[in-house]
């Protein structure tokens, strides 16, 4: 498999430090550039109301190995899924993707809510959310809506 390099952006401060599942909403978390970086990057990011933020899950263990297909969350009401049909922290690359308000933003710093990534987490990329990305209806099974009920509140 062919293999690439990225850098690290910026890293998350924040009070969440346990990798618990859910009740992300409220947590707001600054995301500070690297010194490497100019704080440039980020004008203009503060007439968005949110942020995209690819993230690395830096505390997974690497030598966890996790079949290729699972009930969410191990509960066995839920259909048996593809790891890829699934937001798990488990898939191939540790990468973690997610939609955060915009809180603030100065200087090198972009303070967002509803970032699901706890202290320390290295940054890959941020990105405006446009609404013309997402299409007009999202179709999903009804095990999501039952598995992420708590996950914001």
């Amino acid at each position: 498999m062919e293999r690439i390099e990225l850098q690290v952006i910026a890293a998350v401060s924040n009070n969440r430090e346990h990798l618990d599942d859910d009740f992300w909403g409220a947590v707001i978390s600054k995301i500070t550039l690297s010194e490497s970086l100019s704080p440039d990057l980020l004008i203009g990011l503060d007439t968005f109301s949110h942020v995209e933020i690819m993230f690395v899950f830096h505390r997974q263990d690497p030598d966890k190995k996790v079949s290729d297909t699972r009930h969410p969350r191990r509960n066995p009401d839920w259909p048996k899924s593809g790891l890829l049909a699934q937001r798990s922290s488990y898939h191939p690359n540790p990468i973690g993707i997610t939609i955060a308000k915009i809180v603030s933003v100065k200087e090198r710093v972009l303070t967002v809510q509803g970032l699901d990534a706890v202290n320390g987490t290295p940054i890959m990329d941020i990105k405006p959310v446009f609404r013309e990305f997402c299409p007009t209806e999202i179709k999903q099974p009804q095990w999501v809506s039952e598995l992420m009920k708590s996950y914001w509140s």
